[in-house]
């Protein structure tokens, strides 16, 4: 899990961006009423719960890769990589290809894999960035005029019919929904803000 980066709501206005503790520091005093989050990475609802003290809501917020790490005790041996075991079936060819490959069936499957990634990356960056900006729209966009069109908009590749059907939108759902899209574009990562 990547480090959060959540933007907020209240109403059609944001409110609030940034990691999950400025968000939380920002809307605690406000109070929850009629505030949506959404996490900017899955365009997702993000529950909150505002109960208690800022402190206490802040203990309850998800912690990132970074406040997750515990230390490793080092001892002699193989590094420990994460490697899982999992069976996998194939041809005799197939597994007669693997045992020729420099270092093996595992590091050429390791490699095989990495490259399919590799390859796939900016396609999947893409549905990514389409499937986030689609659910924060449904969320806050759904009922306003064009909505429909501009989802299809965005399933195409159509940015500037997207532009053009987002514009009478309210100026903070249509900024975001915009944001969230660029990747979908080809603009860049939804990550980056």
């Amino acid at each position: 899990m990547a480090d959060f980066h959540w933007t907020a709501f209240r109403g059609e206005t944001r409110i609030a961006e940034g990691s999950p503790v400025e968000v939380v520091t920002a809307i605690k005093p406000g109070g929850p009423e009629s505030v949506l989050v959404f996490d900017d990475a899955t365009g997702n609802p993000v529950d909150l719960d505002l109960r208690g003290t800022l402190e206490d809501c802040l203990d309850r917020l998800p912690k990132s890769d970074a406040d997750s790490v515990e230390p490793v005790e080092r001892r002699p041996g193989r590094p420990k990589l994460g490697v899982v075991p999992r069976e996998v079936t194939l041809l005799p060819r197939h597994w007669e290809w693997l045992g020729q490959q420099p270092g093996g069936a595992s590091v050429a499957l390791r490699k095989l894999v990495e490259a399919a990634r590799a390859a796939s990356s900016s396609g999947d960056d893409r549905r990514r960035a389409q499937e986030a900006a689609d659910r924060f729209m449904r969320a806050l966009g759904g009922d306003h005029p064009g909505y429909e069109d501009a989802a299809r908009a965005l399933y195409a590749g159509q940015e500037n019919r997207f532009k053009e059907l987002t514009e009478i939108w309210p100026k903070d759902v249509r900024d975001h929904a915009r944001y969230l899209a660029r990747a979908a574009f080809g603009a860049g990562s939804a990550e980056e803000k």
